[in-house]
């Protein structure tokens, strides 16, 4: 089976993020059972494209700067530029934006992979957040809200 590049980058983050993965055999055994095969290389290097690390607990993403990963910066810049009102749905959040600043919200919160987010759809004014359940929903307000100060 082919995939795609980006494809299979989702999928190594997605199990990393589910449990730890302590070495690129589980990971290749992990992404066959999901029908992708991967040759020892090709995992090196996406490894090091997803800037990935080996740590006692499994494989992590490289920390940047004092302690905040390029992501979360983009995504506290984001929530500080763009966002104007939060409201809630069950296991869905509703930001609400200034017109046209839906897009760059959404983006930063897919760019910081929070295990709360399973997804976002973005208009205009306004970013739909899905969550697995509402405590992952709460869970990810109080993440936003602590990145808000």
């Amino acid at each position: 089976m082919i995939t795609s590049k980006r494809l299979r980058h989702g999928q190594i983050l997605r199990l990393i993020s589910e449990g730890a993965v302590s070495s690129q055999d589980d990971l290749r055994r992990l992404l066959a059972q999901k029908g992708m095969r991967v040759t020892q290389a090709t995992l090196s290097r996406d490894l090091q494209d997803l800037r990935l690390v080996k740590t006692t607990e499994g494989y992590r993403a490289m920390e940047g700067g004092a302690g905040e990963s390029g992501p979360q910066l983009r995504l506290e810049r984001a929530l500080r530029e763009f966002l104007l009102d939060v409201r809630e749905a069950h296991n869905l959040l509703v930001l609400k934006t200034p017109p046209g600043g839906a897009q760059s919200l959404a983006a930063a919160l897919d760019a910081g992979r929070w295990r709360e987010v399973v997804g976002t759809v973005a208009g205009d004014d306004t970013v739909l957040v899905v969550t697995p359940s509402r405590a992952a929903r709460a869970g990810l307000q109080k993440k936003m809200g602590r990145l808000l100060g």
